[in-house]
């Protein structure tokens, strides 16, 4: 979303163009957003990996993404390899809009924020990343703010 919430041209453009419409963009059309419809045989293995709801769902994602990851590489298909990564990118970008929109409630928000850092510091260390979201789970902070410990998430819905 742009400047006062208004959806860019090129964030239409890319949302008709998932859905399968053919979009007819103009010759200086900035197009560097909207996202081209991905590739058989890519476009079926990674349908539906980047779906996430919480916490849960987005280390789901996460671990699928990272096998794919690596079982591209394992096959030195760059193709594949680049179409997971830009996968991840999407998911932290998602992550982090509804982690910064008012219209989402704060305790949802946080989560989107977590998930957000999860993306990025995968995208940054692949290789680190499982061992260092064990560790982050297992911190103070995540604790204090996710875990079912001490007030649950439906009391503080309550409020």
């Amino acid at each position: 979303m742009g400047a006062e919430a208004k959806a860019s041209l090129s964030y239409i453009a890319s949302v008709l163009g998932e859905a399968g419409t053919r979009v007819d963009l103009p010759a200086r059309f900035d197009d560097r957003f909207v996202h081209r419809p991905m590739e058989e045989p890519y476009a079926t293995r990674l349908k539906g990996v980047l779906e996430f709801r919480d916490l849960e769902s987005a280390e789901a994602a996460l671990r699928k993404l990272d096998a794919l990851y690596r079982e591209y590489g394992e096959a030195t298909d760059r193709v594949g390899a680049e179409l997971v990564r830009s996968l991840a990118l999407k998911g932290k970008q998602r992550a982090a809009s509804l982690g910064a929109s008012p219209r989402v409630s704060p305790e949802k928000r946080r989560e989107k924020q977590e998930i957000a850092a999860w993306f990025r510091v995968w995208l940054e260390t692949p290789d680190l990343f499982f061992d260092w979201l064990e560790l982050r789970k297992h911190s103070e902070e995540f604790q204090r703010m996710f875990a079912e410990g001490g007030r649950s998430r439906a009391e503080e819905r309550k409020q």
